[in-house]
């Protein structure tokens, strides 16, 4: 992250911006969480990992369906949030932008038939919770954060 410079600071201290700091930590969680995803032991049933589709039998803690498109997702997505972390309006931007994705693969996760080809990702109900979890959170903390100091 590039440090923007504390008006209140007085001595030119470099200090981070809450929304900046915020990116940064959702950014480490979903590259932990992609890297995990290629884990055996973490992913439960890890001879079932395929690039996509519905038919895997792959989930991470046992729980959440992934694929290796999944976790080169997650992987992407936290790589993506370190990055734009550098600055306030890029951290903004992921955070807000970040939130309405989750939150339109949430809805993408409730309209398709988990069976179905359509379920290419692969997402599975847990998937959906969390995606609604993680796009009203990022969206709220992109939000609520842009404007603290």
């Amino acid at each position: 992250m590039t440090p923007t410079r504390s008006p209140s600071s007085g001595h030119g201290v470099a200090s981070y911006r809450l929304i900046q700091l915020v990116a940064a930590v959702v950014g480490t969680v979903f590259l932990l969480v992609g890297v995990l995803g290629f884990v055996p032991g973490v992913t439960a049933n890890y001879d079932q990992l395929s690039f996509a589709g519905h038919h895997e039998g792959a989930l991470l803690l046992g729980v959440f369906a992934v694929s290796v498109l999944h976790n080169l997702v997650h992987v992407a997505f936290g790589v993506a949030g370190l990055a734009l972390a550098r600055t306030p309006r890029q951290a903004a931007v992921y955070l807000v932008g970040g939130g309405a994705i989750y939150l339109v693969l949430w809805l993408y996760g409730t309209v398709i038939d988990h069976d179905s080809a359509a379920n290419f990702v692969p997402v599975n109900t847990a998937d959906n919770w969390l995606h609604l979890g993680l796009g009203v959170g990022m969206l709220v903390a992109g939000l609520l954060t842009a404007r603290t100091r």
